[in-house]
């Protein structure tokens, strides 16, 4: 520390704090990020002067520009041009029924566009290297309309269309509120603007649906409704938190099954129909006068006194302090019961969509705080649509795929229609909505199927990426821990990825489609972006394109599933036929005959079974699902959703990310040490200096454990010998093969040894305990026989 300032009595001023918000783009004032999805558009209100640069980020992605002037014509002069050309691929993308082109064509019926004018500059095309760029400036007032166009991929081909992503330098860094609005999500019925520190009330009819928005980002506020037949005859019955919490059993809706709030008579009055955020708050009340006066600012304007005052014409009596959903609060409660906030998560633009299931007397507030980071320090205000109950959107919450990552609301697979008609429990898992169990047969049942017969289930989330070009398999080969090189097309092996320190980052599998034609299929997006990183480093000439929503696949597993797809895939002469087919290796085929729908069918999965996966283009979803679900009907097919999928790979073993390995796990500690050829690859790969340390001083090893207590074991339970914590459970189930309850957990090594007691901690970790003893790692056919079979 440089005290030399001490001797002349005058110290330094004192510094700012530093916040890193790796979250959150860097972006300079007045520059705005869009992303827009491969088969995809995306709409920006633009003013004379803006600078739009556009990149193609993957590489190899056609992009169409267009321009709508304030009289509601295309205008290639908005975008600079004399001269532009059909927007076919604009055209082809709004003739899909999605909600991205629902709300393009929204945007355009407003101002009376016609879209059969349409036209476009293009930028980029099939060869073009990821990340180049094009910039342009914006010459007219006007409404920028930016497509990602692409035909239905190919599996064969590997011809995906990939994201463009966009960003805005405006002319003017101050906008006014109007300009930074988002476009409505249709023709609202209700438009209102409740400036920062004020709150309005408003009636909705059922079925009617309440859009929430917070325009600048960092901002609170406090929804309440009531059922207005009620309010007529004098009763004042809130949505009710607690009573919410109760039926919902988790802290506050979110759509899905647990989309409801509910009153204190348990009528629902909304359902939360989207969700771009996350995080929100329904313990506390809306904030009052009592916890300004508490904190010194007595007098200070609150949300409860500006509901009191918005209610009052309906006849709803004041309160002291309104309970409230608080969108866009974060708060929680810590391992200390201490409930606590910091700043929201909400970024500009974020929403909550909510469906009135009655008709509503609603109030929003735009909360005042001002005193905490409650609102980042600064209220701004909140705006409320509302949209007639004939408009239609989906249920969805947003994901980011990495944390400075565009949101991406929650999509439906290509086997939606057919599993929805079968169960209507569904979780979101990483952007798409999947079964957990299905009517009448339940997770026990499922499982025995796949155990005995045969399954189908949906496994469309996995992330895919293409990797192509002539240095595509020393891409592989240097950011793969498996020798790639020993891999012929036809061929898959199972892999892990690592950081530089030996650290996880994914686990997945690579298919070769030919000599320079490669598939990555692991489970984080970070995995693919990460590979293009390393490319770009390397500088190989090599092109990772996402193709995720373009090909969809379907697992078939269990004893009979080869019987069922041998029934259905036709493959060429060239090609091996199913029966063929051996372990870790695929075919390129067509559902039923020569002019089927294309597929890719792997002998892979993810259940200790034999079985194979089905990819597929997601028009063609339906078609494959039915041909294997009609084929497996003399098998006893089932479908098989998440709760049975977890049984049956924690009895084979099967590790699961941020369950059985993170990054700061290696493949050895995670159980997956074979992926690791560290004497037959003699190759530099990232984290082999670092792995060969690591398995030299090994300090973790996962492995199996038998409990001896038919109690629930979970995730994060601690595993002891004696007070000392030795390890903790990754994964439990309850067995219904072995009958008990067994688990996966991360040890010592010191206290990994087959045979040894040890005890699971519950409660606090020492006043409850389960006696358990470790066993095999894996439980169920750890020679993996049955795959193989």
């Amino acid at each position: 520390m440089d005290r030399s300032a001490g001797f002349s009595g005058i110290m330094a001023p004192p510094r700012p704090s530093t916040i890193l918000r790796p979250g959150i783009p860097a972006l300079a004032p007045g520059v705005e990020r869009y992303r827009v999805r491969g088969r995809g558009t995306t709409v920006i209100k633009v003013a004379a002067g803006d600078r739009v640069s556009f990149a193609d980020v993957e590489g190899g992605q056609r992009c169409e520009v267009s321009f709508v002037d304030d009289r509601g014509k295309f205008n290639a002069a908005g975008l600079g041009a004399a001269f532009s050309g059909p927007a076919e691929g604009l055209k082809d993308i709004l003739s899909l029924d999605n909600d991205s082109a629902r709300r393009t064509l929204g945007a355009l019926k407003r101002r009376g566009v016609d879209l059969s004018e349409a036209n476009a500059l293009v930028f980029f095309g099939e060869q073009t290297p990821a990340g180049t760029t094009e910039t342009l400036t914006i010459a007219l007032d006007g409404l920028l309309i930016v497509a990602a166009p692409g035909a239905a991929m190919d599996a064969e081909k590997q011809d995906t269309a990939t994201a463009i992503e966009l960003r805005v330098t405006r002319a003017r860094v101050l906008r006014s509120y109007e300009e930074r609005l988002p476009e409505p999500m249709a023709d609202p019925v209700q438009d209102l603007r409740i400036p920062a520190a004020r709150a309005s009330a408003y009636f909705v009819r059922a079925g009617e649906f309440i859009q929430i928005i917070d325009v600048a980002g960092r901002q609170c506020t406090d929804f309440q409704a009531f059922a207005a037949r009620k309010v007529d005859k004098g009763l004042d019955l809130a949505l009710d938190a607690t009573v919410t919490r109760t039926l919902l059993g988790r802290s506050y809706p979110t759509p899905g099954l647990p989309s409801k709030a509910f009153d204190r008579d348990f009528e629902p009055l909304v359902e939360i129909v989207q969700d771009t955020v996350g995080r929100h708050d329904a313990f506390a009340t809306a904030c009052n006068s009592r916890y300004y006066d508490d904190m010194g600012y007595p007098g200070h304007v609150n949300c409860t006194d500006n509901f009191n005052h918005a209610l009052a014409p309906y006849g709803i009596a004041p309160r002291k302090g309104w309970e409230a959903i608080n969108y866009f609060y974060n708060t929680n409660i810590d391992h200390h019961n201490q409930l606590y906030l910091d700043e929201p998560w909400s970024r500009p633009g974020d929403y909550v969509l909510m469906r009135a299931m009655t008709d509503l007397v609603c109030v929003s507030s735009s909360c005042p705080d001002d005193i905490d980071a409650a609102n980042g320090w600064d209220p701004t205000d909140i705006h409320v649509r509302t949209y007639s109950a004939a408009e239609k959107f989906t249920r969805a919450v947003a994901t980011r795929m990495t944390p400075d990552a565009e949101p991406e609301l929650t999509q439906e697979t290509a086997f939606h229609p057919r599993l929805s008609a079968m169960t209507r429990n569904f979780s979101e898992y990483r952007g798409y909505w999947l079964p957990n169990r299905f009517n009448n047969d339940g997770p026990t049942e499922e499982y025995w199927a796949c155990r005995e017969k045969a399954v189908v289930m949906d496994l469309s989330p996995l992330r895919k990426f293409e990797v192509t070009g002539p240095d595509a398999e020393a891409l592989l080969q240097y950011c793969l821990t498996r020798d790639i090189r020993k891999l012929s097309p036809g061929q898959v092996v199972y892999t892990a990825m690592c950081y530089e320190n030996g650290g996880m980052i994914d686990d997945g599998t690579v298919f070769r489609l030919a000599q320079n034609n490669f598939r990555w299929i692991g489970g984080d997006d970070f995995s693919g972006i990460w590979l293009r990183q390393q490319a770009e480093k390397m500088g190989f000439k090599a092109w990772v394109r996402s193709s995720t929503d373009q090909m969809h696949n379907l697992a078939v597993q269990g004893p009979a599933s080869r019987e069922i797809i041998k029934e259905i895939i036709w493959t060429s002469p060239a090609q091996p036929s199913i029966g063929e087919l051996d372990w870790f290796r695929f075919a390129v085929g067509r559902i039923g005959h020569f002019e089927g729908a294309p597929v890719v069918v792997s002998r892979t999965g993810y259940t200790g079974e034999l079985g194979y996966e089905i990819f597929c283009h997601p028009k063609d979803g339906v078609a494959v699902f039915d041909a294997v679900w009609e084929a497996g009907q003399k098998h006893g097919i089932k479908p098989m959703g998440l709760e049975a999928l977890d049984m049956v790979r924690i009895e084979a073993g099967l590790i699961f990310a941020h369950y059985e390995f993170t990054d700061q796990t290696d493949p050895f500690e995670a159980g997956i040490g074979f992926t690791v050829p560290l004497k037959s690859k003699t190759e530099d790969f990232i984290g082999r200096e670092a792995l060969i340390k690591r398995k030299e001083n090994p300090r973790y090893k996962l492995v199996g454990l038998d409990i001896d207590s038919n109690d629930a074991v979970g995730h994060g339970d601690t595993v002891h010998v004696g007070r000392a914590q030795v390890g903790v459970v990754t994964s439990s189930t309850r067995s219904p093969l072995l009958k008990k309850t067994i688990a996966l957990a991360r040890m010592d090594v010191l206290h990994s040894e087959i045979g040894t007691d040890v005890e699971i901690g519950k409660l606090d970790g020492q006043q409850k305990r389960f006696p358990a003893r470790i066993v095999p790692f894996a439980h169920y056919d750890p020679q993996k026989l049955k795959p193989r079979s």
